[in-house]
């Protein structure tokens, strides 16, 4: 059967032809594009650089003109210039095709869409410029307002950011006005449907006045914007602080479900994160907002957090892209040992390689970060770091004497090395486990 001419985005719905696509990789010359981001010198036939893809002291990456093809010797990441884009820049295919024509000038049509298509992309694109607007209105007020820079900065300054990274995470504040921002938004032109349909404001039941009918749901909180991974906002979480903001009460309110915003579909931290999950191919996983923030500014920016809850299949699917390894990154209070232990067995399942870290005691990621540098930090998961499976044992048999639960507990290990898909590496877990646990492997 042959292959389709063109190709499909559906997150854009652009349909590319074959002739087109055949223009841009024409066009593509892997110098030119290598260029972009590495700097080269000439080799004899090729050019040579330090490899973008890992630490490298000296280069080891190599560009052939002629074969149009780059690739590192060391690590041996490189490809076709489209391969290159879709690898440095985290991108689809469809993506970094398009990168390409537009740094060529090689115009992509749209083709025509249904109605139907056209009305869900016009409501998809508005919530995104509704979500791109309130995120910059948070911003501003933060920074500009009298009470953003007395509450909301008061407490992001206390939990030490720099103003870099408050800028790279677009951290922002909700005035205590639950209406000041609906106002704003609809004196600026946006339409109230959409308002809602976003989810940053919610309708009132029984509104006095037309001008008080929707509430912004972030109200009188700092905000933490969402964005994914093709750099948009997707959605929003709202920390609320006391009025005096010495205290913080553990609560946030979050964006509701959209046609824009999936929280299962979504990771914290992972536009931001993405390149350095790459070049590290490792990825941290930790639970909250400013434990990605504090890591960041540590100099740690390869993490990402899930906000407490378990991790879905396209959250791992969408990790798996950029890495096969993760470490997960948890206090060590009863609460980060339970994180540490869900979904793990999903992780395993999709073949990806699990080490978990708890803490000292009275320790976060956030507050950790904040009393290390990002080389005490590394140097401190070094040692530090185990495999989940040692984990699991070290948690459900840590003083288990009992026959029955000793029992059930080594069942439920033995479970998560069965879902492992690499039979080698799960024919040496079991091993391993024989050993540990004192067992015939036969019997596991």
């Amino acid at each position: 059967m042959r292959h389709s001419m063109r190709i499909l985005s559906s997150q854009n719905n652009i349909m590319i032809d074959r002739p087109t696509i055949e223009r841009i990789l024409a066009a593509a010359n892997i110098v030119d594009v290598v260029s972009d981001f590495v700097t080269l010198k000439k080799s004899g036939s090729s050019y040579k650089g330090l490899c973008p893809f890992h630490d490298d002291t000296t280069p080891s990456f190599s560009v052939s003109p002629a074969r149009n093809y780059c690739h590192c010797f060391t690590c041996g990441k490189g490809g076709t210039p489209v391969g290159f884009i879709m690898e440095h820049e985290q991108m689809t295919y469809v993506e970094a095709l398009r990168w390409l024509a537009k740094k060529y000038h090689i115009e992509i049509k749209e083709r025509e869409l249904t109605n139907e298509e056209k009305e869900q992309e016009s409501e998809r694109e508005s919530l995104f410029i509704v979500n791109e607007w309130a995120a910059k209105y948070y911003q501003d007020i933060l920074k500009n307002d009298v009470d953003g820079r007395a509450i909301g900065m008061q407490y992001f300054r206390s939990r030490g950011f720099r103003d870099d990274i408050i800028e790279k995470f677009r951290l922002g504040f909700a005035l205590n006005d639950r209406y000041a921002m609906p106002r704003e938004a609809v004196r600026k032109g946006y339409k109230k449907d959409y308002l809602i349909k976003s989810g940053i404001c919610y309708a009132r039941e029984e509104a006095s006045s037309e001008e008080t009918s929707l509430v912004d749901r972030f109200y009188g909180r700092a905000i933490f914007p969402w964005i994914g991974q093709s750099g948009k906002v997707v959605g929003f979480g709202g920390r609320k602080l006391d009025k005096a903001t010495k205290g913080v009460q553990q609560k946030y309110v979050n964006s509701p479900e959209s046609p824009i915003y999936h929280k299962d579909r979504e990771l914290y931290g992972i536009f931001q994160a993405r390149r350095a999950i790459a070049k590290e191919d490792c990825v941290f996983m930790v639970e909250g907002y400013t434990d990605v923030i504090s890591m960041h500014q540590c100099g740690i920016e390869n993490v990402v957090a899930n906000s407490g809850t378990a991790l879905s299949e396209f959250q791992i699917h969408m990790l798996h892209r950029l890495t096969s390894n993760i470490v997960l990154l948890y206090d060590g209070d009863a609460a980060g040992i339970k994180a540490a232990m869900r979904g793990t067995d999903m992780l395993l399942a999709n073949g990806m390689n699990i080490k978990v870290l708890i803490l000292p005691d009275g320790d976060d990621p956030d507050s950790f970060a904040r009393k290390h540098t990002a080389e005490e930090y590394r140097e401190y998961i070094k040692k530090n770091q185990t495999d989940f499976i040692q984990f699991k044992i070290d948690v459900m048999l840590n003083g288990v004497t009992d026959p029955v639960k000793r029992s059930e507990a080594i069942s439920s290990i033995v479970k998560s090395v069965s879902v492992i898909p690499d039979p080698i590496v799960r024919a040496a877990y079991l091993q391993d486990c024989a050993m540990r646990l004192n067992m015939a492997e036969q019997t596991l």
